[in-house]
């Protein structure tokens, strides 16, 4: 079995090139943990069982053009070592519509007693739409108003490691290595969009026979911006109900709550309130999720991962 010393060298290895990019702006999920495959692809195949999850999220709700998220995935292991996902998202701001599809590819080895690690691949495009009749603006004849943005093609490429057990997980990831610059038909630049690098870890502690309890962190570093420090605290409860707070440094506080309603379908529902001088204009952000999940063994019964 692997040594953590050669864990670590294979983690540094696989990511040395991506130490001079600049970092992508990605949706901000209070759930992620559900479908964590949106932000690391070798998360995909790490369960025994064939997920879809569906997340939609409203940001800074009150506000006219205010941010939504609309995220279905689909991920499975396809043998003892491959897994395979599929990942469909859809962001509104505004005028601006872009559209992600995306194909994930990961490859696991143990690496220790009930220890894996795991190499994932993301591939696939996006497509971007301006539409600046949709806004309300000071100027509406200004030039940089006037002209639309047509189903612009863009590449996706990213890659992660995931380390885990059933108890812990520990993942490194870049959703899209590419830094992108949007532009309209006069070829004056609209937006600018860098990779990001994430972080994610936790852990669960049982807690008597029915209570499970995790922290977790995700960190996000984007060039030029402050680092996105995310900390949630979930208690499982008699493995049906899940209660939780989220903190996002600096930006806002939370709550979440899921279900599973029955061993194949769990829903969740996230609330966070902005904590900055921001708060006064908006009533915070609502995510609903829902997750199925079918054993891919004949005869398994689902035991909830918690992540």
């Amino acid at each position: 079995m692997f040594k953590i010393k050669t864990i670590i060298l294979l983690i540094l290895a696989f990511f040395s090139y991506v130490f001079e990019v600049f970092a992508q702006q990605n949706p901000n999920y209070t759930q992620y943990m559900y479908n964590t495959m949106t932000i690391n692809p070798a998360y995909v195949g790490s369960t025994d069982y064939f997920n879809i999850t569906a997340d939609y999220k409203a940001q800074l709700t009150g506000i006219d053009g205010a941010p939504e998220t609309n995220n279905v995935g689909f991920e499975s292991p396809v043998t003892y070592n491959v897994g395979l996902g599929l990942n469909i998202t859809r962001d509104v701001l505004g005028p601006i519509e872009d559209v992600k599809i995306d194909g994930n590819f990961s490859y696991s080895f143990q690496v220790g007693v009930d220890t894996y690690l795991a190499f994932g691949l993301k591939a696939g495009f996006r497509v971007l739409n301006v539409d600046f009749t949709k806004g309300i603006y000071e100027n509406p004849n200004d030039p940089a108003f006037m002209n639309n943005i047509d189903n612009e093609f863009l590449g996706v490429l990213g890659a992660g490691t995931y380390l885990y057990t059933d108890k812990w997980y520990l993942g490194l990831s870049t959703p899209n290595f590419f830094s992108q610059e949007y532009f309209d038909e006069e070829d004056t630049r609209v937006e600018t969009e860098e990779m990001s690098i994430f972080l994610i870890g936790g852990y669960i502690f049982d807690i008597g026979s029915r209570t499970r309890f995790k922290p977790a962190v995700l960190f996000d570093y984007v060039q030029g911006a402050p680092l996105r420090t995310n900390l949630s605290a979930n208690f499982l409860l008699y493995e049906k109900l899940t209660l939780g707070l989220a903190y996002s440094m600096d930006a806002s506080v939370g709550a979440l709550a899921g279900f599973q309603i029955t061993d194949s379908i769990f829903i969740g529902y996230a609330y966070e309130y902005n904590t900055s001088d921001f708060n006064q204009y908006n009533d915070g952000s609502h995510e609903l999720l829902i997750k199925f999940s079918l054993a891919r063994k004949r005869g398994a019964t689902y035991s909830p991962r918690f992540f």
